[in-house]
């Protein structure tokens, strides 16, 4: 009889797995001073993550005064390369990442799917130390589509080997979680992370406000699984 494979895990990575606000804020402001903006706080910017670098510019210069598409264009590469040059001075890791992780690891494949681009998601892990954790890191440059596109969510969990079938998705924001609903992949949404609407309006599984808690909600999530 066929052994089946070991469940896949998939996470986010920004504000599911780190806590990457004040450096994208510091990349942000960058940008804003470049405007002759006002600088924004950390904590504006936990709301304006989850759909890639350029949702995250408009949000921000539409917060201090509105902005065209040619600005975003302008602001772009200001806000990729400040970021890269500075991708983990302040990120860190929420409380109990990295026992979860490591608990996991010998029953699951892990794997990210993310909407930073890949080569940023890839400095930002290795940063920490965390490369060999993960079957696969697919971010939002990596294929012809990113989430809230279920495809973005399905390849991911494909290319560390998993079956979409056999997966569980954790995340953070409402692109996480429309992707696991157009999926068909169980979702968890940490609560603590960077929601981008209110979390009732978010479609999950289960619900948990830190990463101590994620273990049995995965088992009650994706039962059939494990």
């Amino acid at each position: 009889m066929t052994k089946p494979p070991k469940p896949a895990i998939c996470f986010d990575l920004d504000g599911t797995l780190v806590d990457t606000a004040p450096d994208l804020a510091g990349a942000m402001n960058a940008v804003l001073a470049h405007f002759g903006r006002p600088r924004v706080e950390t904590d504006a910017v936990r709301d304006m993550v989850g759909y890639g670098a350029r949702r995250t510019i408009e949000k921000g210069l539409a917060l201090t005064g509105g902005g065209s598409a040619a600005m975003v264009d302008e602001g772009l590469p200001l806000f990729l390369e400040h970021y890269a040059a500075n991708i983990c001075d302040q990120s860190r890791p929420w409380d109990g990442v990295e026992a979860v992780l490591d608990a996991l690891a010998d029953e699951a494949v892990l794997s990210i799917c993310t909407n930073k681009p890949e080569a940023l998601a890839c400095a930002l892990v290795d940063a920490l130390g965390w490369r060999e954790r993960f079957a696969a890191i697919v971010g939002g440059d990596t294929l012809t589509m990113k989430k809230p596109d279920p495809q973005h969510l399905t390849e991911t969990i494909r290319r560390s080997g998993g079956d979409p079938e056999r997966a569980v998705f954790v995340g953070d924001s409402s692109a996480d979680s429309r992707a696991a609903d157009a999926a068909g992949v169980p979702f968890v949404l940490l609560t603590c992370g960077y929601a981008d609407i209110p979390l009732s309006e978010m479609v999950a599984a289960e619900r948990v406000p830190s990463f101590d808690r994620l273990p049995d909600a995965l088992r009650r999530a994706a039962p059939a699984i494990w």
